[in-house]
């Protein structure tokens, strides 16, 4: 049996390559090869799925402290994930966040230094994001922008929000009160309208450029592609190939809910799977009221193992939950 193990991180408990390895020693148990392609959808996690970093460069902080952000750089093409250096994380969490004042300014340094080092692809990854600045401080760090002209910039999307959105959608999340949220959506709204008038692009119009709190707009207006962040990177491993030479896909996530088959790695890796004639096991930490589609096992290990157990010792317990599966 041959068996590729593609799952999402399980946030908080496990990286996508832990939950990887922790299939692959499942695999061993029954004498299967396997194929290890940790996963991400374009939000944390993408630097990993793409190879790790290479290169720390200090930027500008979300809150502006100084920060060490990690990024990488493989012929000519660089991977920044936003996060490393424009994340909530690094602002200490949604309680330590200023929403208001938080600023992207270090994730555009991050694409400045990726083209000082001569990079003439750069795939920037959004999840996890501290701001909701419509991308204005990584558009000033960026400043002329006229340097990224015949520079392909992607912007892997994991989400479909679009620009003014961001506020009430991601708002609360990054520590924004509800009086809060209203002044970020004034300020989404006015600059729409200085980005229409200064680059001739409606960013509301566009699917993903509320990603990063509008990040993912900003940089569309100075020439970014707004991709689906699970079909990006699933292109760059190419997951597909390597679905059709498996026996078995052998997914995951932290928790797994309506909105999992809907863009995110497990819906994605459940389509790749189908389409090839591959059936799927998911196993998550928690499941919310779906089941996997036809042809996918989905497994939780809250369930089955209870929801402490679950969280304290996800990698172990994902070894069983594959090992039990491919014993049965």
């Amino acid at each position: 049996m041959h068996i590729v193990a593609a799952p999402d991180k399980f946030r908080g408990t496990a990286s996508a390559s832990q939950v990887a390895d922790a299939v692959a020693a499942a695999a061993r148990r029954v004498g299967a090869s396997v194929d290890a392609v940790p996963m991400a959808d374009g939000g944390e996690g993408t630097l990993e799925v793409l190879g790790g970093a290479n290169r720390t460069t200090t930027v500008t902080g979300p809150l502006g402290d100084p920060v060490e952000a990690p990024w990488r750089l493989h012929r000519r093409t660089a991977v920044i994930e936003m996060a490393r250096a424009s994340g909530l994380a690094l602002a200490g969490g949604m309680e330590a966040n200023d929403p208001l004042g938080a600023t992207t300014y270090g994730t555009g340094e991050l694409i400045d230094a990726a083209l000082g080092r001569g990079a003439r692809r750069v795939l920037v990854g959004v999840g996890g994001s501290a701001t909701t600045d419509g991308g204005l401080g990584a558009l000033r760090a960026l400043y002329p922008t006229q340097r990224l002209r015949g520079v392909e910039l992607a912007v892997a999307c994991d989400v479909r929000t679009r620009f003014t959105a961001a506020a009430e959608v991601f708002g609360p999340q990054k520590g924004a009160s509800p009086p809060e949220v209203a002044l970020l959506r004034r300020r989404l709204e006015r600059l729409s309208e200085v980005y229409a008038e200064t680059y001739g692009v409606m960013v509301d119009d566009l699917d993903g450029s509320g990603a990063a709190g509008g990040l993912a707009g900003g940089l569309a207006c100075v020439g970014a592609e707004l991709c689906n962040g699970f079909e990006l990177l699933a292109e760059e491993v190419d997951l597909y190939g390597r679905i059709e030479q498996a026996d078995l896909v052998v997914t995951g996530e932290g928790a797994f809910d309506a909105t999992s088959l809907q863009g995110k790695v497990i819906g994605g890796v459940f389509d790749m799977a189908a389409a090839a004639g591959v059936p799927v096991l998911a196993v998550v930490g928690t499941a919310h009221g779906s089941s996997a589609p036809a042809g996918g096992k989905l497994v939780s290990l809250s369930d089955r193992y209870g929801t402490g157990a679950a969280m304290a010792d996800t990698v172990r317990l994902v070894t069983e939950a594959v090992s039990d599966f491919l014993s049965a």
